[in-house]
C-alpha cells in the first residue's frame, strides 16, 4: 500500500522564534537559540492533529549563518524532499539573514515540493510570541495541495525567496516583497493563493560540495557621500575573489569607487552593480560595470559566489 504524502518535516536552524529572555516584558534583550526544534512545537498545540516530524539542522543565531550550516541545511532539505511520504519541509529560522538562506536554498534546490521558512521577531518568551502563529501557518503552507518552491510565512503572508527582504528592524510584520507580489496569504489556518509559487532551475548540491573554507570570498561595498576607492583596495590586499557594488538609485557610484571597481575588474576580479534601494532593477547599459538586474546586495553576494563555485578551485 502506497504511504501518502502528508507527513511535513520541520527543520530547525535556531534564531529568534528559539530565543529567551529573562523577563516576558523583554522583546529585544533575549538570547537566540535557546529552544530545540520540538520545545517550538509543543508551543503549537494547534499541530497536534498534523503528523510531522522535527530535526534539529543548527543551532544559532541567524547573523552567525555560515556556508557550512548552509551546506548542512541544502543537504538535509534535499534528503528529506526525496522521502516519498514528506508533503513539504519547514525551515526556522532567524529573521537577520533568512532572505540569503531562503534565496540560496532556491537556487541550489528548486525543489518541487515546498520549502517553507519561518521565523519570529519576538522571543519565546515574551508577552506575545509571534513564533508559534508563524510555525503554525508555515505547516499549513508546507502541507497545500500545489505548493512548490522557496518561500517565507511570516505574518500571515507567504513571499517567495527571490523577492522577500527584511523590510524592519522591529515591527511583527517586519519582511516585504521587493515589488509587492505575494505568494499567498494565511487567513485563520486556511492558505489563499494569490500569486504564484517560485519555480527555478536546480543548481544541485554538488555546486556547494566545496569545503566551506574554500568557498570564494565575495564582498559587498557601498555608494554614499565620500565614498572612494580606499575600501576596494583594503579588500583586495587582503584577498578577494569578487565585489557586488550596492549603488546608489540605479547603481550609480561615485567616480572613485567606480575606478577602483574598475581596476579590481581589469585584474580578473568580477564586479557587479546591485542597489541600495529596496526595490527594483539596475539597468545593464553600455560603458557601465555588469549588472546584477534586480537582486539585492545580498542575494546578488550568493548569486556571484554560486556562480564562482562552478569554476575550478584555484
Amino acid at each position: 500500500m502506497q504511504t501518502p504524502a502528508d507527513l511535513i518535516v520541520i527543520l530547525g536552524t535556531g534564531g529568534t522564534i528559539a530565543g529567551t529572555a529573562q523577563s516576558a516584558s523583554d522583546g529585544v534583550g533575549y538570547t537566540a537559540a535557546q529552544l530545540r526544534v520540538e520545545d517550538l512545537l509543543a508551543a503549537v498545540p494547534a499541530l497536534s492533529a498534523r503528523r510531522l516530524e522535527a530535526h534539529q539542522v543548527a543551532q544559532l543565531d541567524s547573523k552567525d549563518m555560515d556556508f557550512a550550516t548552509w551546506q548542512r541545511l541544502a543537504a538535509a532539505v534535499e534528503a528529506q524532499l526525496a522521502r516519498p511520504e514528506v508533503a513539504g519541509v519547514v525551515v526556522t529560522h532567524g529573521t537577520d539573514t533568512l532572505e540569503e538562506t531562503a534565496y540560496f536554498l532556491h537556487r541550489v534546490l528548486a525543489p518541487r515540493k515546498p520549502v517553507v521558512l519561518t521565523a519570529a521577531m519576538r522571543p519565546a518568551t515574551a508577552l506575545a510570541p509571534d513564533g508559534p502563529q508563524n510555525l503554525f501557518d508555515a505547516v499549513q503552507v508546507a502541507g497545500t495541495p500545489g505548493a512548490a518552491g522557496v518561500v517565507l510565512a511570516f505574518a500571515g503572508r507567504v513571499h517567495d525567496a527571490v523577492q522577500v527582504r527584511k523590510a524592519h528592524s522591529y515591527r511583527v510584520d517586519a519582511f516585504e516583497s521587493a515589488d509587492g507580489a505575494l505568494v499567498a496569504r494565511v487567513e485563520e489556518g486556511a492558505v489563499r493563493v494569490v500569486g504564484r509559487w517560485p519555480v527555478g532551475e536546480a543548481l544541485g548540491t554538488a555546486r556547494i560540495a566545496r569545503p566551506a573554507p574554500q568557498w570564494p570570498r565575495v564582498e559587498i561595498v557601498s555608494n554614499h557621500a565620500g565614498a572612494d576607492g580606499a575600501v576596494v583596495q583594503a579588500l583586495r590586499a587582503v584577498g578577494v575573489d569578487g565585489f557586488i557594488a550596492a549603488g546608489t538609485g540605479n547603481g550609480t557610484l561615485s567616480q572613485g569607487l567606480d575606478a577602483a571597481l574598475r581596476d579590481a575588474q581589469s585584474a580578473g576580479i568580477p564586479v557587479w552593480r546591485s542597489t541600495r534601494c529596496d526595490a527594483g532593477p539596475v539597468m545593464d547599459l553600455p560603458g557601465l560595470l555588469p549588472s546584477a538586474g534586480a537582486l539585492s546586495p545580498v542575494k546578488a553576494r550568493i548569486e556571484l559566489i554560486l556562480a564562482l563555485l562552478a569554476e575550478p578551485a584555484a
